[in-house]
């Protein structure tokens, strides 16, 4: 029975404002029938309340071609919607939907995802507003509102469908680029949606930025995954690259299933064979998605541990400095960012990296040594601006230092914190990025998470995001909002 009213105070539990809000009043009056809304979906590791979809789908199947229309989550009138609209941010993004509606009865509040992946607070109202504001939900979320948008969808669904296929290893052409008196040889072997926007794209956008500080344990390799995760999530087409040869962040990204030697499968091809030569081994051939690491998951150049035996022979060879730059070039139409993961050190593995850079960020945890450190780093992009020069690029932009693996101890944040900030600008004259990234267990455990596989333990490293749809804690939320509230800072810079 179809309610024509709504009384927030008939919901005394969870199940109420399923029953007598949800069902019996809200979806009736948006034009949703029984058949185009589905209660209790569990999607991959996520469950939902409800979802609708616009146009029935029978058998109901989800992907990225059929994503729901409206996420719903009901809650206890108790608790504050606060605590759960990161959640369903998360599902709105991982499931690609449009709209998520959040609701205990007492209030409502509708979230939207835009089409640059942002989720953003649409409309929200108190439950006893809901009857004398149906009309503006009505508006938003009501089935006949929502139609004009999924036909708009279906039909570039049907022209993508009509692209002809491609081959990202069929090399057909070539093209020059010289830098530093070296040519490059470039193919225009692309994965299809590179080649088909770099059709539709007269200018690159694309940034490149280095993750870099000379000392280690300052949190680069957690800063660049999960950075890289969240621009991902943000609808970001995103590459990460480790330069370092302890493969950290190769191994947090899920590409280092193997525990013996002989089913190394990195070892062939790797950021090294990227940096031997001009006339071979172009980005794609070398990079690889990752696997179980983020929603949705991103392009990887690995690294590995013979990396640091094949740096005296690219030491000897003057444009091996530029290669990484030129090979970047190839895919300039195609990835939005670029994230280099770099060692701690001022070697050629660390140089190359900033001179295909345009942004640095410098993960500090603000402690003496790292502090000390950072005229070690000054001192080597200064160096590095001087080759930049000679090749007629820009000097390296710095984004800033950000403050990485901070305590969230009261008295320590109150006290010595602020007098640690203060010694980056006053002392090193350097700025503060604004974002901080604490130091919080699950930011931890995340990438050393292992599972089972027969008589085998293996890794399974999950992205802080990831993380949070699997174990769900204040601690792990609190954490994800650090790195979107970073690449959030990030994407503002770079514009």
């Amino acid at each position: 029975m179809v309610s024509l009213n709504f009384d927030p105070r008939l919901c005394r539990n969870e199940s109420e404002v399923i029953s007598k809000l949800i069902v019996s009043y809200l979806l009736p009056q948006l034009g949703y029938s029984p058949d185009s809304w589905h209660q209790e979906v569990k999607v991959a590791d996520i469950r939902l309340d409800f979802l609708t979809l616009v146009t029935p789908v029978i058998p109901f199947i989800l992907d990225q071609i059929r994503p729901p229309n409206i996420v719903i989550e009901a809650k206890h009138p108790g608790q504050k919607l606060d605590r759960h609209n990161r959640k369903l941010r998360r599902y709105l993004s991982k499931l690609n939907a449009r709209y998520g509606l959040l609701t205990n009865g007492k209030e409502l509040k509708i979230y939207e995802r835009d089409a640059d992946g942002e989720v953003r607070l649409k409309f929200a109202c108190q439950g006893k507003e809901i009857p004398a504001k149906i009309n503006d939900i009505r508006a938003i979320l009501g089935k006949i509102s929502l139609s004009d948008i999924q036909q708009t969808v279906s039909s570039e669904t049907e022209r993508i469908s009509n692209s002809p296929p491609c081959d990202l290893q069929n090399r057909t052409t070539a093209q020059t680029v010289n830098v530093s008196g070296e040519a490059e040889r470039i193919s225009n072997s692309l994965p299809c949606d590179l080649q088909n926007r770099t059709t539709m794209e007269e200018k690159s956008n694309m940034k490149v930025i280095a993750i870099y500080h000379n000392k280690g344990g300052v949190g680069k390799t957690t800063v660049s995954v999960n950075l890289a995760a969240s621009l991902s999530r943000k609808g970001k087409k995103v590459l990460l690259i480790d330069m370092d040869a302890q493969a950290n962040t190769t191994f947090a990204t899920g590409l280092i299933k193997f525990q013996f030697e002989e089913d190394d499968n990195i070892i062939q091809s790797y950021v090294f064979h990227l940096l031997e030569s001009g006339d071979f081994n172009f980005i794609p051939d070398i990079v690889r998605r990752s696997q179980g690491f983020n929603t949705p998951e991103i392009d990887v150049i690995p690294s590995h541990i013979n990396l640091i035996e094949h740096q005296d022979k690219l030491n000897k060879i003057a444009v091996s400095r530029s290669r990484l730059l030129v090979k970047l070039k190839q895919v300039r139409d195609y990835y939005d960012i670029v994230i280099i993961d770099t060692p701690p050190s001022r070697d050629l593995y660390a140089e190359i990296p900033l001179i295909a850079a345009d942004y640095l960020i410098i993960p500090s945890d603000l402690k003496p040594f790292a502090n000390q450190g950072l005229n070690n780093v000054k001192n080597f992009v200064k160096q590095v601006n001087e080759y930049r020069e000679a090749i007629a690029r820009d000097p390296l932009v710095l984004m800033g230092v950000l403050p990485s693996k901070i305590s969230t101890n009261s008295q320590f944040l109150k006290h010595t914190f602020p007098r640690q900030k203060s010694v980056i600008s006053d002392r090193h004259n350097l700025p503060l990025m604004e974002s901080i990234i604490y130091e919080r267990t699950p930011l931890s455990n995340c990438l050393s998470r292992t599972k089972n596989e027969g008589e085998i333990e293996i890794p399974d490293p999950k992205s802080i995001f990831d993380f949070c749809d699997l174990k769900s804690d204040t601690s792990a939320e609190q954490s994800a909002e650090d790195f979107e509230f970073l690449a959030a800072e990030v994407l503002n810079k770079i514009q």
